[in-house]
């Protein structure tokens, strides 16, 4: 028999058939369903359902009250804000079974999704995007894009450390934590 190298709450519930990495905490009343993997040091919150055939990547947060549901896919580092939301099916009615039809979610690595966020689903999150708190995200993010409101809208850019990135007339910026520079062109920011 397998080594648990993982820690699970008494009163979670891990279904057989679930990949869990070493170093993950999954804390009170959360399930973990069948067919899902979980990467190293996650830590799933209170509350939290992850559903048939997720991926989350290695040190992926989620916080309380998230439904993670089967089509997202999270990759390193992402963090899911408390009572965050998912979609998986673009037009649900409780008397049409569109199981099979559900549309993939990507959150890419070092993503941020804050509090009570809902993510429609089909549309990606970019490499360390910030979607701030309460907003409705109805299109693609791209990395290091800042978008609030509803439905979201792009302010700005951010860095990697979560800073607002002040872009100067050439495009370029730098991280006011890590001090790391960055160049914005044709749209697109990259770390430099």
């Amino acid at each position: 028999m397998d080594t648990v190298n993982y820690f699970a709450h008494k009163t979670a519930v891990i279904d057989e058939g679930c990949e869990i990495g070493n170093g993950t905490k999954i804390w009170h009343f959360s399930h973990i369903m069948p067919k899902s993997k979980i990467g190293e040091n996650c830590n799933i919150g209170q509350n939290v359902v992850i559903s048939p055939e997720v991926i989350l990547g290695k040190n992926v947060k989620v916080q309380n009250n998230v439904s993670i549901y089967s089509g997202v896919i999270c990759e390193d580092d992402v963090f899911l804000g408390p009572s965050m939301v998912f979609t998986n099916i673009i037009n649900p009615r409780s008397a049409v079974v569109r199981r099979g039809k559900y549309l993939k979610t990507i959150v890419k690595k070092g993503a941020s999704i804050g509090a009570n966020a809902t993510i429609v689903c089909g549309n990606n999150i970019g490499e360390f995007a910030f979607v701030g708190a309460g907003a409705v995200v109805t299109k693609e993010v791209l990395p290091y894009a800042l978008v609030v409101g509803n439905p979201s809208k792009q302010i700005g850019w951010i860095s990697e450390y979560g800073h607002r990135l002040e872009f100067d007339e050439n495009g370029f910026a730098t991280c006011l934590e890590s001090k790391e520079k960055y160049q914005l062109a044709d749209n697109k920011v990259a770390k430099i």
